[in-house]
């Protein structure tokens, strides 16, 4: 009996996870494996790119888990610089390009990952793709910052958007020894958070030395006479710009999956079943940045890119295929960031994801340290927790402070998972030494109060 084939588009995180975990539970001989990718890397952290970037990572390989031989030498077909450029459902097959020679091929499947990631939002602004605008999402596009930064005479730095990537290269850039300005649209930086808690990290780049600009609508990219970036320009201002990066977010990337006529969600990302096999489609499997996932807290899909993610969905993916049984049951939207020494975390919804959701709810704040007050060094980090205001259930948590604040997290990331309500919470048996932490823990002392908000709401 011949053997099948599996193609995979994308070779990063969900894809080259598929096609590992397929191939350990098949070998060569009842499966075949060909991956496209059309960058030159394979397997790499994304999210080390900014500290790439900073410095603080110095050797690029040190952020490539395996790269195009180690896959080869598994029996992975893997062709990088190939670029898919069309999915025929009826005919099994996908048509891709050698992005050097400029040939086009047809391959067979019997059965298609797509893991085409993400792409950086990048608006229809004039001068938006002048020499010297860059996004940052792959490797190759982290080697084009590396390169402008060493060819630029200049000091200024422009960063359009303040979520997680656009901090983490004002960070990047400001190591770098540029003056840094972050434009950004909303109310405070941060918008993954509620605005009380963005206003932290607000005040915190501006103590750095970062400026920050709340409300600043970007309407053009000025270049200079030799054509590259010369200045930002919002509907009021102009900011002298010599390298910017669009740090506005990512969107799925999903252009080759429409066409296809495979469904997409309200975020843009395609639709799976728990098993990550599209849905209405029995061979077709997707994963990673381009899907969109079940949140446990609101019930509702979202498209969250992150190679946690990713990594989960590819291992999903390649155990399915290979006569295996796995499922991924969604998220509770964890994620920690940091600007220099500040640290930044949530889980969970926010005020407004709540209030979306259709949920009453509650909300405490408090301010602790991260190891008892008279131990040396103790650090102020401030929590925020939502609760829902009938049942007492967790609903989120955010935490903004200094050394040992952000993976506090977790702990909120389990008891979201397990449902629980902030009243169990507070006899949660958390570890306790000085060093670590204080007597009560800051998300007990956020629980405490938390439940105390929901008995005075009438529960």
């Amino acid at each position: 009996m011949a053997a099948q084939r599996m193609v995979v588009i994308g070779g990063d995180a969900a894809g080259m996870s598929a096609a590992s975990a397929a191939r350990r539970g098949r070998g060569p001989d009842e499966l075949e494996i060909v991956a496209f990718e059309r960058g030159h890397f394979t397997s790499y952290s994304a999210c080390g790119i900014p500290y790439w970037v900073g410095g603080d990572v110095t050797d690029r390989d040190a952020l490539i888990a395996r790269t195009p031989e180690e896959h080869r030498a598994r029996d992975i077909g893997l062709r990088t610089r190939t670029e898919a450029v069309e999915i025929d459902l009826a005919g099994q097959r996908v048509r891709t390009r050698d992005l050097d020679a400029g040939t086009e091929d047809w391959t067979g499947f019997d059965q298609l990952v797509v893991a085409t990631g993400a792409r950086p939002v990048r608006p229809a602004l004039p001068g938006i793709d002048a020499p010297g605008v860059h996004g940052v999402q792959t490797l190759d596009d982290g080697q084009a910052l590396l390169d402008t930064l060493a060819a630029t005479t200049g000091g200024h730095a422009v960063v359009v958007g303040a979520g997680y990537i656009g901090v983490e290269m004002a960070e990047a850039l400001l190591k770098r020894g540029y003056e840094v300005t972050v434009l950004h649209r909303d109310e405070q930086p941060m918008a993954t958070l509620d605005p009380d808690m963005g206003r932290l990290v607000h005040g915190a780049m501006d103590g750095l030395g970062i400026t920050t600009v709340a409300g600043a609508e970007v309407t053009a990219i000025r270049t200079g006479a030799d054509g590259r970036v010369r200045a930002v320009a919002t509907a009021d201002a102009e900011y002298p710009a010599d390298v910017v990066v669009l740090g506005i977010g990512v969107e799925p990337e999903t252009t080759l999956a429409r066409a296809a006529g495979l469904p997409v969600g309200p975020h843009g990302g395609l639709l799976t079943d728990l098993s990550m096999r599209v849905r209405g489609h029995e061979n077709v499997w997707a994963g990673g940045d381009c899907v969109e996932v079940l949140d446990l807290v609101s019930g509702a899909t979202r498209h969250i890119a992150l190679g946690t993610h990713a990594n989960k969905h590819g291992q999903i993916i390649g155990a399915n295929v290979s006569g295996g049984y796995a499922v991924f049951p969604g998220v509770v939207g964890t994620a920690v960031s940091k600007v220099c020494d500040l640290e930044i975390a949530r889980t969970g919804l926010r005020e407004k994801d709540a209030r979306r959701a259709g949920l009453q709810f509650v909300s405490a704040t408090i301010e602790s340290t991260h190891s008892a007050g008279y131990y040396p060094g103790a650090a102020l980090m401030t929590v925020k927790m939502l609760a829902e205001r009938r049942t007492g259930r967790l609903l989120g948590v955010q935490i903004v402070g200094r050394e040992g604040a952000a993976k506090r997290v977790d702990i909120a990331a389990v008891a979201l998972t397990a449902g629980m309500t902030v009243e169990r919470m507070t006899t949660l048996d958390l570890g306790y030494a000085p060093p670590f932490s204080p007597v009560w823990d800051p998300i007990l002392v956020a629980a405490r109060k938390a439940t105390t908000a929901v008995r005075a709401a009438g529960w």
